[in-house]
């Protein structure tokens, strides 16, 4: 399943564009994050899911050498050579998400010239659904498509990863990516980011998601996202020192060890950590609850989850915290901020019967508190395809 709509209005600008239809069409989702906050990068586990909203790719060939890159809903166009890594983009730099993932293409001998693109996203910008990694899979589905090449997932999960490390700067994991990848219809996806393995986990066919957008400027590369890698990794070397056993990363401590030990590190690491170890254990003990049908303890840890992104890893933002605790008066099984925060969305879990009411109570309550959410009913979605 992918969005018919933003694929038919892609493909028709860029005919509008450059005067022919595209060849080459690839369609990747967004994403929301369920829980597993954070703890890509610390070699952990997730629940994620694609949702209804993603990127449109669309390549048509070209006599001009280089790349023509058009983004479809700014009407603006680049062009630039896909062989040089050094040269980022700086009016256009929504261009080097593209620029990243076709240069790093080049490692798996798939090179692409002489080509005429668009892209075009249905995602909000800004809202935290991980519009960047969805348009990086579109990409690399599209060249991949578009030069008749084949490369494993994990690779292509990787090249994302790494045009946003050194194309947009931020140091990101690979969750957004994996999500975008492996989506399934109706359920998460569980992703262990050591083993890298994946695997899909079933919803309750009477519960939806809700993402609440405050509509809050949301840009990781500008954030405290790269400070707060560093002091998982600070928290992680210094745990190492004081158990018998490897910790490599924040995944290697239990959460019990971690409790035993957290006030012989540094205080900002220990703090830190705090929300990403606890994260890893709700994450574990979710997939558990899910099996047995206890959806109400499921959702309490989405609240928990929440609580700790605000008070020890300090992700979270006022609006945030608002659209939360509305979503807890509203009668949500669960709600927390998605993604990896200041700014950006939440979500709630809701049974599908009271989405709409519990809707319009989370948006009459943040009306109060001095501003309007925008909100949605989120579809767990298959994940990035070849459309033509």
């Amino acid at each position: 399943m992918y969005d018919e709509k933003v694929v038919k209005k892609a493909k028709a600008i860029h005919a509008e564009i450059y005067g022919k239809n595209p060849t080459t069409v690839a369609y990747a989702p967004g994403r929301i994050e369920v829980l597993g906050n954070h703890t890509d990068y610390n070699a952990g586990t997730t629940f994620s899911c694609a949702i209804n909203m993603g990127h449109c790719f669309c390549i048509s060939a070209s006599d001009k050498p280089g790349v023509r890159l058009t983004a479809g809903d700014l009407k603006e166009t680049t062009e630039f050579d896909p062989s040089n890594g050094d040269a980022l983009e700086k009016k256009f730099q929504w261009a080097n998400y593209v620029k990243g993932v076709m240069h790093y293409l080049r490692d798996f001998d798939v090179e692409i010239n002489n080509v005429d693109c668009t892209f075009l996203g249905s995602i909000p910008m800004g809202a935290g659904l991980s519009s960047s990694a969805a348009l990086e899979v579109a990409t690399a589905y599209a060249v991949l498509a578009y030069t008749g090449k084949e490369i494993d997932k994990i690779d292509i999960a990787k090249i994302g990863q790494r045009a946003e490390h050194e194309f947009a700067g931020c140091s990101c994991g690979l969750l957004d990516q994996f999500s975008s990848i492996y989506g399934v219809h109706h359920g998460l996806i569980h992703s262990d980011f050591r083993t890298l393995e994946t695997y899909p986990v079933k919803l309750p066919d009477d519960v939806v998601f809700l993402m609440i957008n405050p509509n809050v400027k949301h840009a990781l590369a500008e954030s405290p996202y790269n400070a707060r890698r560093k002091s998982c990794e600070k928290a992680a070397a210094q745990l190492n020192a004081l158990v018998d056993y490897e910790v490599s990363a924040l995944r290697d401590i239990p959460f019990k060890d971690f409790e035993a030990h957290k006030d012989k590190i540094d205080p900002e690491a220990a703090q830190r950590a705090t929300h990403v170890v606890g994260e890893i254990y709700r994450v574990e003990e979710g997939v558990k609850l899910l099996k047995e049908g206890e959806l109400e303890a499921f959702g309490q840890y989405l609240y928990d989850s929440h609580e700790t992104s605000r008070t020890s890893f300090e992700n979270s933002c006022a609006e945030l915290d608002i659209v939360v605790e509305a979503a807890r008066e509203a009668g949500a099984l669960g709600a927390r901020l998605s993604g990896g925060g200041w700014g950006g969305s939440a979500i709630a879990l809701v049974h599908a019967d009271q989405a709409d009411a519990v809707c319009a109570k989370i948006i009459k309550i943040c009306k109060t508190k001095g501003f309007e959410p925008t909100a949605e009913t989120i579809i767990p979605s298959a994940g990035a395809t070849v459309v033509e």
